[in-house]
């Protein structure tokens, strides 16, 4: 399963969202990677992985899921990603 998103966060894909991205992704057992256009796929639950991206607002990734809840795994990385920051915690 596959879904194309278009980052949100001002900050891009970098410190606070990544984390929250991370942090989203081990709630889940699907397989979940994220990938730029011109990029390999990546692992969605490393902090490495996903910071190495250096995706920026208004930039679209690719997530990529495998598993049981795959689709609800892509539904909550895509809210993350589609969230501004500053709502994080509302």
């Amino acid at each position: 399963m596959e879904r194309t998103v278009t980052i949100v966060p001002e900050a891009g894909l970098h410190a606070r969202p990544a984390s929250k991205f991370v942090e989203t992704a081990n709630q889940f057992e699907a397989e979940l990677q994220i990938a730029t256009e011109d990029e390999e796929p990546v692992n969605a639950r490393s902090m490495l992985g996903v910071s190495s991206l250096g995706v920026e607002h208004g930039e679209e990734v690719r997530l990529i899921a495998d598993g049981d809840d795959a689709e609800a795994a892509l539904d909550a990385l895509e809210k993350v990603l589609t969230t501004p920051e500053s709502e994080y915690d509302e």
